[in-house]
């Protein structure tokens, strides 16, 4: 590409800042507009019927509740290390047989060990990937991020809502993210549907001041177009899920018919989210899984055995 978005790098850190404060701000009017506006008053209100009270008192426990996960899952993402390449770490000649890593007499790139300085000898047909600007070798499915300035593990792509890299140890926090963030902006949309229609409607009703109707306005507004993208964003990293690929690895058409990590759908879930069902919907991983899933580490990866050299 003759123009390249990643030279305002700089830029997007700055952009990724002010995105936290604006997902608390929309966060913001949306409690405002479901809870203060709109559900509240009606739970306590003297006249209030038995149906009225139950559909509030569902409406304002629900919305807390996905609240306190989106919530919990955004700043997981945001706080996460997604993964960076330990130094130490080299390819496995088993692993790559092609690739040869040749000590300080031959002649080819320098790198910065531990103890000592090496050199990479790559032969022809080699697939081992080295990052000039980080110095290091670059593991399977590892990518260099222009705007966080490092390698990032089995990265998928930087998202700026979240001033953060997406990759091996933060991806299912961020896909955790989007379902909550589904739901929740889903169920303020239905929530505030109704309080919408009566907005341009014409019978006079007791809808509160100014400032109530346009919180409730601009809510409902903000939480359908949330809603709608996500919903967007939800599709496809269900397909890169169930395909085990990453959003960058299908950006480069690197995915062919027949891909290699690709070990079906129930283990290419379980390289995301784990084998222990109770933490497939929080923002955690078992101790367990963290030790049987190579995986969830961002450096090795299955691959399925009856490949051939050129699939692979």
């Amino acid at each position: 590409m003759a123009w390249n978005v990643f030279r305002f790098c700089t830029g997007l850190r700055i952009v990724g800042s002010v995105m936290v404060l604006v997902v608390l701000a929309i966060v913001g009017v949306s409690y405002y507009a479901v809870v203060i506006a709109s559900y509240g008053p009606q739970l306590l209100r003297p006249a209030a019927s038995f149906h009225d009270i139950v559909v509030s008192l569902a409406v304002i426990l629900l919305f807390h509740a996905l609240l306190f996960m989106l919530l919990w899952c955004y700043f997981s993402v945001v706080l996460t290390d997604p993964g960076h390449v330990p130094q130490s770490w080299t390819p496995s000649m088993a692993e790559d047989p092609e690739a040869e890593v040749l000590p300080l007499a031959s002649t080819g790139q320098p790198v910065a060990g531990n103890n000592s300085t090496t050199f990479v000898h790559s032969l022809p047909n080699s697939k081992v990937r080295f990052c000039k600007k980080c110095n290091l070798f670059k593991p399977p499915r590892c990518h260099h991020c222009s705007v966080c300035g490092r390698c990032v593990l089995k990265m998928d792509h930087h998202c700026v809502w979240v001033v953060n890299c997406v990759g091996a140890r933060n991806y299912k926090f961020f896909l955790l993210f989007l379902v909550y963030t589904f739901l929740e902006t889903t169920l303020v949309t239905l929530a505030l549907l109704p309080h919408f229609i009566a907005f341009f409607s014409d019978v006079e009703e007791d809808s509160g001041s100014p400032g109530k109707l346009a919180a409730i306005f601009i809510g409902f507004v903000l939480n359908l177009a949330f809603a709608l993208s996500v919903l967007g964003f939800l599709v496809m990293h269900a397909s890169l899920v169930a395909g085990n690929s990453t959003t960058i690895e299908a950006y480069e058409k690197r995915v062919p018919s027949r891909w290699k990590y690709d070990l079906g759908r129930k283990r290419n879930f379980e390289q995301v989210f784990g084998a222990r069902r109770s933490y497939w919907l929080i923002p955690l991983y078992a101790e367990e899984d963290m030790r049987r899933t190579p995986a969830l580490h961002g450096v090795d990866f299955p691959c399925k055995p009856d490949l051939t050299e050129e699939e692979l």
